[in-house]
């Protein structure tokens, strides 16, 4: 049974007495095949250095997810031609099989037209949650079992219980600076069982010492900051080249519809913004919220950003029972920056719930995700659709 409390690092690779491996398995390690994600980065290095060097049978794959002559000249991305030369490096090095797969076009398929189309509906996505739940857990994991793997592990920064049922729970990583929960909560039970994360139970600097102890060559490599295919931060540029014309110019209203100003485009826009409005004077206004429809910015006071009910859908729920339909007590995060608050949960019609928030949280936006916590342990989430306040009866709602 795999538990929480004690990291990979410290467990036993193999209990004669019991049969079991440290990644749970009734196996000997020779036995086990691991599939790696790796990245080419230090995190998902260290996971294939960390299981060869314990015995298992491991096996590199690295994802190429889009033009390498584009992403070879970025820095500071996850998914460059750079990170696919470091992770074959590190393969070589440690002597294990690696391949690279080309995922482009399910990659655009999958994550950058859904990006591009969201913010055109007035949201804010989050591709990293997407790439996880369409590509790396959904077409990865069943290449991971086409080559015969027990299991594909990866170098996210999130931990396990295998409770005695044999099924997996979520938890947060250890690293509260690192932990990476918020963006694995639409992984489904049947993924959960399938996967290992070997660094959750481990501080970010443990994982570089590993690394140098290990002599990767991504030992001091930068942690990733930018979405992969999103240079420098530019998403509308990305927004634009995949949809000519987005930039639709429109109106810029206060929440009577009286027009205040003009704009180039509702992708340039978030909910909760204040700088670059370009309709100064009188009180602070910020956005509150993208009508798509109307090709409308609707600004207000900052009171009007205070939510409190939260629509969600698409639903993935993780508890071991139902959500009752007198609601449940949890706590949600909104964004992956901002601390865990007070909740409850209620049930929907199919994929939907509704989560009414104890104390208002500004700034929610449809497109970003509502994520269920108990404790550290990670109950699932959902998309945000629509929000709701006391301030006023302004509905946000995504089309």
């Amino acid at each position: 049974m795999l538990d929480i409390d004690t990291p990979y690092t410290e467990r036993p690779v193999y209990d004669e007495k019991t049969g079991l491996n440290s990644l749970g398995f009734h196996k000997r390690p020779e036995e086990t095949r691991v599939v790696v994600a790796m990245s080419g980065g230090v995190d998902s290095s260290c996971v294939a250095a960390l299981l060869k060097d314990q015995g298992y049978d491991v096996v590199g794959i690295t994802l190429q997810l889009y033009d390498h002559g584009v992403a070879i000249q970025k820095k500071g991305a996850c998914c460059a031609g750079r990170d696919i030369y470091d992770a074959r490096q590190v393969a070589d090095a440690i002597n294990i099989p690696h391949y690279v797969l080309d995922y482009e076009s399910r990659f655009k398929d999958s994550v950058m037209e859904e990006f591009a189309d969201s913010y055109i509906r007035g949201e804010t996505p989050i591709p990293c949650v997407r790439c996880n739940q369409e590509v790396k857990f959904k077409d990865l994991l069943d290449t991971a079992r086409d080559l015969e793997a027990d299991v594909l592990a990866t170098g996210h920064y999130v931990r396990q219980f295998v409770d005695e049922s044999g099924h997996a729970r979520l938890y947060k990583g250890v690293d509260a600076s690192r932990d990476q929960s918020y963006f694995l909560f639409a992984t489904t039970a049947e993924q959960l069982d399938f996967l290992r994360f070997p660094l959750g139970g481990l501080e970010k600097d443990a994982v570089r010492a590993l690394a140098a102890r290990y002599n990767l060559i991504v030992a001091d490599k930068p942690d990733s900051q930018d979405i992969c295919f999103v240079p420098d931060g530019k998403y509308v540029s990305v927004i634009e080249r995949l949809r000519p014309g987005a930039g639709e110019a429109g109106d810029i209203v206060d929440m009577e519809g009286n027009v205040l100003g003009q704009h180039n485009g509702i992708i340039h826009y978030t909910i909760g913004q204040r700088r670059g409005l370009g309709i100064g004077g009188g009180d602070p206004l910020y956005v509150v919220k993208l009508d798509a429809q109307k090709q409308q910015v609707i600004v207000g006071p900052k009171e009007a950003l205070a939510v409190k009910t939260i629509h969600i859908k698409e639903v993935n729920w993780l508890g071991r029972e139902a959500i009752p339909q007198s609601g449940k007590k949890i706590m949600v995060k909104v964004r992956s920056t901002r601390p865990a608050e007070k909740a409850i949960l209620y049930s929907g019609e199919g994929d939907r719930a509704r989560v009414v928030l104890e104390t208002a949280e500004a700034g929610v936006s449809p497109g970003q995700a509502c994520v269920f916590f108990d404790g550290d342990r990670v109950l699932g989430g959902g998309w945000i659709v629509s929000t709701e306040n006391d301030f006023q009866q302004l509905s946000l709602q995504a089309v």
